[in-house]
């Protein structure tokens, strides 16, 4: 892919008959993906946890002149997979098909919590929901219309690990550390998912993105100390982009006809903090074959989501 210095939302291709699904669509980088996609004409399921907050953001983007019929409401809680699974079989009853799935809510460093199965909030929220969501939506996706799978992944996966012998932080848990092994387990599942739907010859492609430094309220909500100091009280106000901005990489994942599977789309700027959308480097651990093999395995005993794509890769 060429770098597009100016790619704006505004180069999003018209997306008229095409259905979304985007998770962690009342605020931030979900919220600018739900708008720009509407403007352009596609129809979007904001998967969100609180439906009542989510209703009074449709009534503002309406309120704004946007078409009521483009919105439609409903529960999901990646924390909990009994509601990725409800979510699910709502979506798998009522629809014939799904264009794009895009991966996009997230917690940050919140103290030690586990998930209603047990799980290390941000691993279970991050990577299994999604996990769990992706596959249990496969078949929707085989049946839309050049569909995708976007995951949303950050800058921060370079700086992280698998603990596999410790995803729940029993013996040591730290916010951030956590948090950078959700992010890198997002990058090494978009990876392991397009090399195994490539090799099972499926029309989906996996694709990835990450918005650089972008102010949203993911650095404040959960966090505590000096990492809500740091990231939400300092480097927001100073150094971060809007969300409008952050979400380009996504967006293009999802809507530019350019996009090829396997790709990792972030900002063109120094560091990926802020610009344009462009390929970006996944790093060599993310990659690594074993890495991949491990995590889908893992991925699929905790969750009990078995892929309908069976073909390993080469």
């Amino acid at each position: 892919m060429t770098k597009k210095q100016r790619w704006t939302a505004d180069h999003v291709p018209d997306q008229t008959g095409r259905v979304f699904v985007v998770t962690g669509a009342t605020s931030g980088l979900g919220l600018a993906t739900t708008r720009a996609i509407t403007r352009r004409g596609g129809r979007v399921i904001l998967a969100v946890r609180d439906e009542t907050k989510g209703r009074e953001v449709v009534e503002g983007l309406v309120s704004s002149g946007a078409a009521p019929d483009l919105f439609d409401v409903r529960r999901l809680d990646l924390a909990d997979l009994d509601s990725v699974r409800a979510f699910a079989a709502r979506l798998r009853a009522e629809s014939p098909r799904l264009d794009v799935l895009v991966n996009n809510a997230g917690v940050m460093a919140p103290p030690r919590t586990l998930s209603a199965q047990g799980h290390e909030l941000q691993f279970a929220t991050n990577h299994l929901g999604h996990f769990a969501l992706t596959g249990l939506l496969l078949d929707l996706l085989a049946a839309g219309r050049d569909p995708r799978v976007v995951t949303v992944s950050s800058i921060n996966h370079r700086q992280g690990s698998l603990r596999f012998d410790d995803l729940n932080g029993e013996r040591a848990y730290a916010p951030m550390a956590f948090y950078n092994q959700s992010k890198f387990a997002n990058a090494v599942f978009g990876r392991e998912l397009h090399l195994r739907l490539t090799g099972a010859g499926s029309p989906v492609r996996s694709v990835l993105a990450h918005p650089g430094y972008t102010a949203t309220n993911l650095q404040t909500r959960d966090t505590r100390g000096l990492t809500r100091l740091v990231f939400g009280r300092i480097g927001n106000p100073l150094l971060a982009q809007s969300p409008e901005r952050g979400a380009l990489p996504q967006l293009y994942a999802a809507t530019d006809p350019d996009v090829e599977g396997g790709e990792f789309i972030g900002p063109d700027g120094p560091a990926e903090l802020r610009g344009a959308p462009t390929r970006v480097r996944l790093s060599d651990a993310a990659a690594d074959a074993g890495t991949g093999r491990r995590l889908w395995e893992v991925s699929e005993d905790l969750t009990g989501v078995r892929f309908p794509v069976t073909a390993r890769r080469p």
